[in-house]
């Protein structure tokens, strides 16, 4: 007797894990689910092995539950009526960036005064925030956060080591644009940071504080500077009203585009997997190194050898010549005790 699991096959390897990932489960929640190891949903996630007994059951109908949504004139069980189905990371993701992203990238680009370092700097915080997403989706203010991140990447002073930076771009077509923006980047960064905040985003005194780490005598001191800065270039901008129209205008005029959200994503992935196979291929080499210098050390101190010094108080070596009187006789007188001296100086050989 043969025992049938399901009646619908099985999805793909690949999509049983996508449809774990939309129920925002981990491997290790949906082994407790369902009273397996972690190891066992990781071998059907991969293909190795096939959901068998009533485990294997139990997560086919996990999966069929995950892929087939409820028809629209049946509602849904665990659902009430009227609430709306909760939604996935990606989709939440993607909720965030297409209400945030076109107004950052207007903003950065008031902070940067390039267009393709705002957009890069929208970008670059917004895979931030998909690397730390279950973070910033609890956060109380998530668009504040990517604000801050995508205001720090635009502000950041290394892009000017960069050689697509050294030279300017075009400024804005409209001379009143022109002197606004040149106004602008005359400001300190912290200055022009604040007044892009309060004037131009439209954020009270205590939460551009906050969102500058400043006090907030300290933040209304700079805003007060940069008012006056911006007035100093531009007279008439002395209105905050009028400040506030021509900051939202200057922004508004220019063509500043925002990536989709799925290749932000992508690419954010693509990233972190070159960061993370950098990071395994340095720390391979320094293991490698490590145990090549270990192989190679001497096991023993060795003293190095002394240099060679010239010995003082050796008399010069006297040339050859003929021996005198004296010397002979003495030669003669050695040669005969060597002939017969003692055994020890002289040995007999056998």
């Amino acid at each position: 007797m043969t025992t049938q699991i399901s009646a619908s096959p099985l999805p793909p390897p690949r999509e049983r894990r996508r449809l774990r990932q939309s129920r925002s489960l981990t491997r290790t929640q949906l082994a407790r689910r369902l009273g397996v190891a972690r190891a066992t949903v990781r071998a059907w996630e991969s293909g190795r092995r096939a959901p068998d007994g009533a485990e294997g059951r139990a997560y086919t109908e996990f999966l069929t539950a995950s892929a087939g949504p409820a028809a629209p004139d049946e509602p849904s069980a665990t659902a009430a009526p009227g609430v709306p189905e909760p939604l996935t990371p990606a989709q939440a993701f993607d909720a965030l960036y297409a209400f945030c992203a076109p107004a950052l990238v207007r903003q950065a680009y008031l902070l940067c005064g390039r267009r393709e370092l705002a957009r890069e700097a929208v970008e670059r915080a917004f895979q931030l925030a998909w690397q730390r997403w279950p973070e910033v989706a609890r956060d109380r203010d998530p668009a504040g956060w990517v604000r801050a991140v995508a205001y720090d990447c635009a502000l950041s002073p290394w892009h000017r080591f960069r050689p697509c930076h050294r030279h300017p771009e075009p400024p804005p077509a409209d001379p009143a644009d022109r002197k606004l923006l040149g106004a602008l980047l005359r400001l300190p960064p912290s200055y022009r940071r604040t007044l892009v905040l309060y004037d131009g985003v439209g954020l009270d005194l205590p939460e551009t504080a906050a969102e500058t780490e400043a006090s907030t005598p300290a933040a209304a001191n700079r805003l007060t500077h940069a008012r006056e800065t911006v007035a100093a270039h531009v007279p008439e901008l002395a209105d905050t009203a009028l400040l506030h129209r021509r900051l939202t205008e200057l922004a508004s005029r220019e063509r500043l585009r925002a990536s989709r959200p799925p290749a932000v994503r992508t690419l954010g992935e693509r990233r972190n997997v070159f960061w993370t196979r950098a990071a395994i291929a340095f720390t391979v080499t320094i293991i490698g190194a490590t145990a090549l210098t270990l192989r190679t050390a001497p096991t023993h101190y060795e003293p190095p050898i002394a240099p060679a010094r010239a010995v003082q108080g050796v008399p010069r070596p006297v040339p050859m010549g003929p021996l005198s009187r004296d010397e002979l006789a003495l030669r003669t007188k050695l040669h005969h005790d060597a002939a017969s001296g003692t055994e020890r100086i002289a040995p007999t050989p056998r």
